[in-house]
């Protein structure tokens, strides 16, 4: 029985042997065929989950954390195999990973409970007064009217509607009563369309609703006709694009601070547009996000995913790429390829995508790829205890602690690259690593340059809150304002600026009067806070 027990289990590579094996303890028994039979589909059924599992693991959401526990239960099964070439390189990247680790395990503390979280100092405070009941306050014993000695304060956070309301803008009329001239009046109110019936902190609350929060117009109107504002989605529809109008030439102005940054990132996200004249009434189009130095961003629309634009006026990432100059961290897309063969422009490698080759050959049930991950771990953990130390300080650790790791990782690949298929998970993960190797590991060389393409991913998140909620652009028209809409709300975001007191504030300034182009760099957003914390009662 105890071999019996043993066979069934067998790792997942001996399972096809398990019906040959109980045919042979079975021997002539007259139950033979029908035991045979059920072990057979019980076998069979058990595959076939487990192909699904994989199936559902490979296809499933943007998370690839591995928990520590389950990294070192694949490691600990690793170590079991016999010692050969393969398992040595495991053991040398094993070591690297662990010597060089940034951050160290914390040590557990015992369980406590927890306290409550105090209310956040920054929000208003509002008196409820709570009086004892008129007919509980005289006293049981004497029947005198007990009097106040004391008030016992309990804060709790409650919420208070929004308010849709009037603002009467009264402007005042000045005149000379000598001479009965020179009549002058007040300026108006801010607005973002001049003789409009909307004020800007409304339509600043629309553009964020529908870039930011992904919220449709239909339901912003659900919400406004809850606060007693009809509004018909239509002059929604033309507030955004006034709004967007207006802030073209912000938008232009933060992909000139982008091409001029010191690190420019780029990576390119789907958006699905209506276009009558294509066969299907949809066409796939993109927006391209730049981000330089991590405080500002900007996304270009094109309706392809080519290189280059193909309607007039779209502007392809090989075209920005052309007028870029030093150090661009991008993943290894072909479009790409011609761009980073000009002299002056630097190749930076995306280390998220080549883990994520090893994260999906580990969703696929190969432990082996345990190992790789657990040396991404390390590098990313070096980065993390770097925090904000200087480009000299980071390069100086990086040198010391993630070079090793990395040139361990980078061994590893090579070793087992001849003796696995180039089709399988793994075999993909290491022909990626060893393909990009020199861009991957560029980031050892100079202390400004980052591990990864994550920051312009991130900002992806939104627009594709907007294609599950949207479904798609009504047309190119509108994939070329939501790109600068997330234009600004991205940059934003990177800087922790409150986009709805920045819309509010640029748009009727914008609105007003004519500029150069200098007027703008007071306006983009890193200028706007710069400008707000230098002088907090400054007013636009």
């Amino acid at each position: 029985m105890k071999s019996r027990a043993t066979e069934k289990r067998t790792p997942k590579e001996q399972r096809g042997s398990v019906v040959n094996v109980l045919r042979d303890l079975l021997g002539d028994h007259a139950s033979a065929p029908a035991v045979l039979e059920m072990v057979t589909k019980l076998v069979s059924r058990n595959e076939e989950l487990e192909r699904l599992l994989a199936r559902m693991r490979s296809s499933g959401g943007k998370n690839e954390r591995v928990p520590r526990e389950q990294l070192d239960l694949f490691l600990d099964k690793l170590r079991e195999a016999s010692e050969t070439v393969l398992t040595e390189a495991n053991r040398a990247l094993e070591e690297a990973a662990e010597s060089s680790g940034g951050r160290p395990e914390a040590t557990p503390r015992p369980k406590q409970p927890r306290p409550k979280k105090s209310a956040p100092a920054h929000l208003r405070r509002v008196d409820n007064p709570l009086p004892l009941p008129a007919t509980e306050r005289r006293c049981p014993t004497c029947g005198e009217e007990r009097a106040c000695i004391l008030h016992e304060t309990t804060e709790v956070i409650d919420f208070r509607p929004a308010e849709v309301f009037v603002r009467r803008d009264i402007r005042e009329i000045v005149a000379c009563r000598a001479c009965d001239a020179s009549v002058e009046r007040a300026p108006m109110g801010d607005k973002v369309v001049s003789g409009g019936a909307y004020g800007s902190a409304l339509v600043a609350k629309l553009v964020i609703g529908k870039y930011s929060d992904g919220v449709p117009l239909y339901r912003q109107g659900e919400e406004l006709e809850r606060l007693g504002l009809s509004m018909p989605s239509s002059s929604m529809s033309d507030q955004i694009t006034w709004a967007t109008d207006l802030l073209r030439p912000i938008w232009r102005r933060l992909l000139a601070d982008v091409l001029q940054a010191t690190v420019m990132h780029i990576d390119g996200t789907s958006l699905p547009v209506l276009d009558r004249e294509s066969p299907k009434g949809i066409v796939t189009g993109s927006l391209w996000g730049y981000v330089g130095d991590s405080d500002c961003a900007v996304y270009l629309y094109t309706s392809t995913g080519k290189r280059t634009g193909q309607r007039d006026g779209e502007v392809g990432p090989a075209s920005v790429l052309s007028l870029r100059c030093g150090p661009v961290v991008a993943d290894a897309s072909n479009l790409f390829d011609a761009s980073f063969l000009r002299e002056g422009i630097v190749e930076v490698g995306c280390n998220m995508h080549a883990r994520r080759y090893f994260a999906k050959a580990l969703d696929g049930n190969d432990v082996r790829a345990a190992v790789p991950i657990a040396a991404f771990r390390a590098l990313y953990d070096i980065e993390s205890a770097l925090g904000e130390s200087t480009a000299e300080e980071r390069l100086a650790q990086r040198h010391e602690r993630s070079r090793p790791v990395y040139e361990e990782l980078l061994r590893w690949c090579r070793t087992y690259q001849p003796t696995e298929p180039p089709s399988s998970s793994l075999g993909k993960a290491i022909q990626y690593l060893i393909n990009h190797h020199v861009a991957l590991m560029r980031f050892l060389e100079d202390g400004r340059l980052p591990i990864d393409n994550g920051i312009v991913e991130r900002l992806h998140r939104r627009p594709a809150i907007g294609r599950r909620n949207f479904l798609f652009a009504g047309s190119h028209s509108a994939g070329e304002r939501a790109a600068i809409a997330y234009s600004v709300l991205g940059t934003c975001r990177l800087l922790d600026v409150d986009p709805m007191a920045y819309l509010a504030d640029v748009l009727p300034r914008l609105a007003r009067g004519s500029f150069v182009e200098a007027d703008f760099a007071p306006l983009v957003p890193a200028a706007w806070r710069a400008s707000r914390q230098a002088s907090p009662d400054v007013r636009g």
